[in-house]
């Protein structure tokens, strides 16, 4: 879907636009917004939300054919709820309603005149965002692997979006379409069947982002790793015969030698639990485990396309957790790169055991700030559920500070996290009697405890873990990733340019 901004004057009308269809905003206490009033020159439109043709509640459309007083083919009327001020949530309905409508029409292109700036406590970026992000999502196709594709939908292809301030919107619809493209490419990474998306299909992925945008790309390989003395890593790739892939990208967007971000995420891109087998229903989701690896690529797209002036590392730790006879046991102890050995408990609790050597090699950037990105527990979902992802931190200035970036970046991109805690009276949980760490905590806090592994490995530098189990992907019916947490993400870099 393209998409477009114009403004709309006395000379150039919304009456006067020859279109396939325009979308207005009409409301539950039969009020017009100020668009659907300048086509409603006979009082067609106010008569049809008199009569109840239309309820206005958030969702609710009506199409409306030859309207007396506007040159568009087709108008449609969207319920944007019970007056003028807009809720996120009504908005968010709203447009999401008007992209299904626009879907099923014969007309190719159409304008979207809502008021803006009606959304309490959110700007005009953040409507165009919703909106944009709407409009990719009804493209979206989950049948890539159908030997029969679905047809392709009709409806409406080009967009137009009114607003008054068209010079300054352009820019805020550009970064919208660009985060919209990121979460497209997560998406498609996590629906992708286990045995295409690999460790090496993320690398060629990484190395395809780099030729596109001008990314600087390495991919380390078994041996360098073990030269590096990943041994954390490595015993959880082990049971595999895919080769792990250890991805390194580079955005040098920002001034040279200024500190980088360092986004680093999971990527194991199946996870049968290894020796401690997961029950086999509901196994087939774990090919969603790399959906932190595909965030951080898809963040990546995001802030390519932006031409962000921000530098930035991507680092992937991407391998498969498998049972075999080579694979790692409930008591083996590993080595760290960081010379820390662990106590592998439960060779389920396998994503911190890749994230740890991930988290040591970010040192080296020096960075500003790493951030850490994981399906790591399922704690947390019964935490959270599905509506935000964790944030773990440590507590003084630094990380406060840190956290809250995170925190109101989630908010202003409508992708949210909430901050649990972290602290030593957790890390007593992880007492080993025979390595430094175990890799599981005793009962309680599971996904705290997990946090609290990792932080062990980022004593050097300003650090967060997202735990996005509960919001990467959706279960049941609608399964399929959802692109989280690539707003909240791209957000945070660009607040932080």
């Amino acid at each position: 879907m393209d998409f477009s901004i114009k403004a709309f004057d006395a000379k150039n009308t919304l009456a006067t636009a020859k279109a396939g269809v325009i979308a207005v905003a009409v409301y539950e206490n039969k009020k017009l917004s100020q668009a659907a009033k300048a086509l409603d020159q006979n009082g067609d439109i106010a008569a049809a939300l008199k009569s109840g043709d239309i309820s206005g509640k958030a969702g609710s459309t009506l199409l409306l054919r030859g309207v007396a007083g506007s040159a568009a083919q087709r108008v449609l009327l969207v319920g944007m709820g019970a007056d003028e001020t807009a809720s996120e949530k009504t908005f968010t309905s709203a447009v999401t309603a008007t992209m299904k409508a626009f879907a099923s029409l014969g007309a190719a292109d159409g304008i979207i005149a809502f008021p803006l700036a009606s959304v309490k406590e959110r700007d005009i970026n953040w409507a165009l965002r919703a909106i944009v992000v709407a409009g990719f999502e009804s493209e979206f196709r989950t049948d890539t692997q159908k030997s029969k594709k679905d047809p392709a939908p009709a409806g409406v292809r080009k967009v137009t979006i009114a607003t008054d301030a068209a010079a300054q919107a352009k820019a805020a619809l550009a970064q919208a379409v660009a985060i919209a493209n990121g979460m497209n490419l997560t998406k498609e990474l996590g629906n992708l069947s286990p045995n295409v998306c690999t460790p090496t299909y993320l690398a060629n992925t990484a190395k395809k982002l780099a030729a596109d945008f001008g990314f600087d790309v390495e991919v380390l390989e078994r041996k360098q790793l073990e030269a590096l003395k990943m041994g954390s890593l490595l015993s959880v790739a082990k049971g595999s015969d895919e080769a792990p892939k250890f991805i390194v990208l580079k955005h040098n967007g920002g001034k040279k030698g200024a500190a980088p971000v360092v986004l680093v995420g999971k990527g194991i891109t199946f996870d049968t639990g290894g020796i401690s087998l997961k029950p086999g229903p509901g196994m087939d989701e774990m090919k969603y485990d790399m959906c932190g690896a595909g965030s951080v690529l898809g963040t990546f797209r995001a802030i390519g396309e932006m031409g962000l002036k921000l530098n930035v590392v991507g680092i992937v730790a991407a391998c498969e957790n498998m049972p075999s006879g080579r694979a790692s046991k409930p008591g083996d102890i590993v080595t760290s790169m960081s010379g820390t050995t662990i106590e592998i408990l439960n060779t389920d609790a396998e994503g911190r055991l890749i994230l740890c050597d991930a988290l040591t090699y970010a040192e080296r950037f020096k960075p500003a700030a790493v951030v850490d990105i994981a399906t790591l527990t399922g704690a947390v979902i019964v935490s959270l559920g599905n509506h935000k992802s964790g944030l773990f931190t440590r507590h003084d200035d630094a990380h406060d500070k840190l956290a809250d970036e995170l925190v109101a970046a989630g908010k202003q991109a409508g992708d949210t996290a909430w901050r649990l805690p972290i602290g030593e009276e957790y890390n007593e949980q992880l007492k080993s009697n025979f390595a430094d760490l175990a890799n599981i905590g005793t009962p309680g806090g599971a996904s705290i405890t997990a946090a609290c592994f990792l932080e062990n490995f980022t004593r050097k530098y300003t650090w967060a873990h997202l735990d996005i189990a509960g919001t990467a992907w959706k279960s049941g019916a609608q399964k399929g990733a959802t692109g989280r947490p690539v707003p909240l993400l791209t957000t945070f870099l660009m607040n932080r340019v």
